[in-house]
């Protein structure tokens, strides 16, 4: 039986590990605390005088500037951050908490987890961005649904905002360290010992191919000393974070294409088609990098079928973060969207979704596509019925309201939270308790929709000019004008109905 090693770690507290090795990493060997409530990770080489310092900042005052402070508690949930530092047999390592088990498969992949025996491993994103994974192998409980898929990447947006906000850049994001849980809609970004700080404490690593940024790739050859060798940093995190959000949302790689730069050298075709002369694959005037279906297995279609689902099924915003990432952005770094930006567009998306009618459909739910006749692109089940939808205005001065461009879908049992009533309040780890509570919701009753107010004060029915109490309903009709809010930046919804 193992031994047990106690020591004491950089911040004073004793910290107890089994001495056997549970995991190997790149550069790390993982060993398991008794109770299974946090690991030491111990690089295998030694650690010089600037990686010491760096892994004392990064448990010291970096992590006390991202977790002491309004909304530190709900930070811990996406960023799994190494607590303190340890010393053993002249080996530096690590105390990182052990990850929560909604990262952990709960079912595995098909067949009684006969296929492929990953039960109780850890949920790495490769598992869920691969179309071949998805329909081959995994477990249909554990992929979640078009709703859930989006709050996975909100999360990890969100994760990756707050570490650049901070002045710090994770410089490998990648699906091996990003964990996710698409079935809770959870996830969480791991092996953060390594950040960039700027101008500072260089990258360790370049990356992780596939999520290399093209002028990572096109500069890898020069000396690590050459002004024109670019390393990672927060816009090459921007571009990891872009390719993370497309492969999680459509399940296909946005480089990677059937365009060949070099038929006798198959490295340094790799290395044109991710570096010098990335190409989208969706690129609307350049088609030359598509993907070919003729090459396509039948277990990744449809998905890779850019014609059928094109990355525009993911709305106007993401749309527009897509484009910017990967057309405007991708050879110009300065382009790019940040964290902030993806966040914003998820948050907005959510808002979009509309419950697919077809209780076989895959994915469940589908993005708004602006149709008076809207159909779930997934399964092609047209949507029958009445469907309110709510244009948001906001004030800015009283009595002027102008457009957010944000709309939100109806469906039975939708909510309204406070940030739809008013502008000023952010969706984001900063909110309270009572800010994240639903304040009405809408339902559907015998053939008409109605909004439920359950707290708002001062909603009011514009047209009749009618207070609307706490406890009682408003009918929906189209052209309905809602008042949710009569305070600086609240919000005034005007009803567009659509459908049958």
């Amino acid at each position: 039986m193992a031994s047990i090693i106690t020591l004491t770690a950089s911040d004073g507290s004793q910290v107890q590990f089994v001495d056997e090795r549970k995991a190997a990493g790149g550069i790390k060997d993982v060993f398991f605390s008794p109770n299974r409530d946090y690991v030491v990770a111990f690089y295998r080489d030694p650690v010089d005088v600037v990686g010491r310092e760096r892994l004392n900042l990064i448990t010291g005052t970096y992590r006390e500037r991202i977790f002491n402070q309004e909304g530190g508690d709900y930070l811990r949930k996406l960023l799994v951050w190494p607590t303190a530092t340890v010393e053993h047999e002249k080996r530096i390592g690590v105390v990182v908490p052990f990850y929560d088990k909604d990262f952990f498969f709960k079912y595995g992949s098909r067949n009684d987890d006969q296929l492929l025996n990953i039960r109780n491993r850890e949920k790495e994103g490769k598992w869920f961005a691969s179309a071949k994974n998805r329909s081959k192998f995994l477990d249909p409980r554990e992929l979640g649904d078009g709703m859930t898929q989006l709050k996975t990447c909100l999360m990890i947006a969100r994760a990756v905002r707050r570490l650049h906000s901070a002045g710090l850049a994770h410089s490998d994001l990648s699906y091996k360290n990003v964990l996710i849980d698409p079935s809770s809609g959870r996830a969480c970004v791991i092996d953060l010992d390594g950040l960039v700080v700027p101008n500072k404490f260089p990258p360790d690593v370049a990356g992780t191919p596939d999520f290399f940024a093209p002028e990572v790739v096109a500069t890898a050859k020069l000396d690590p000393r050459d002004p024109k060798r670019i390393l990672p940093s927060r816009l090459t995190d921007q571009h990891a974070l872009a390719v993370l959000i497309y492969m999680n949302l459509l399940f296909r790689h946005p480089l990677r294409g059937d365009k060949i730069h070099d038929m006798t050298d198959t490295q340094r075709d790799e290395d044109l088609a991710m570096g010098e002369r990335a190409l989208f694959i969706e690129h609307s005037t350049d088609a030359s990098n598509r993907i070919k279906l003729a090459n396509v297995p039948p277990a990744e279609l449809p998905w890779r079928d850019t014609a059928k689902l094109p990355y525009t099924l993911t709305g106007p915003y993401l749309g527009e973060m897509i484009r910017r990432a990967f057309i405007d952005g991708l050879h110009k770094p300065g382009e790019r969207p940040t964290a902030d930006d993806w966040e914003n567009a998820l948050v907005k998306t959510i808002d979009l979704l509309q419950p697919c009618q077809n209780a076989q459909c895959v994915q469940k739910w589908f993005v708004f596509d602006n149709s008076t006749k809207p159909c779930c692109p997934h399964c092609g089940t047209p949507f029958r019925g009445k469907l309110p939808i709510l244009n948001l205005y906001s004030s800015h001065k009283e009595g002027n309201f102008r457009p957010d461009n944000h709309r939100l879908m109806v469906y039975s049992g939708q909510s309204v939270f406070p940030w739809h009533v008013n502008r000023l309040t952010i969706p984001n780890e900063r909110l309270s308790a009572d800010r994240t509570r639903r304040v009405g919701y809408f339902v559907l009753h015998n053939g008409e929709w109605y909004f439920v107010n359950e707290t708002l004060p001062g909603l009011r029915d514009v047209r009749n000019n009618k207070i609307i109490a706490v406890g009682d309903k408003l009918r929906l009709e189209d052209g309905a004008q809602i008042l949710f809010s009569p305070e600086n930046g609240g919000r005034l919804c005007v009803v567009q109905m659509v459908g049958q």
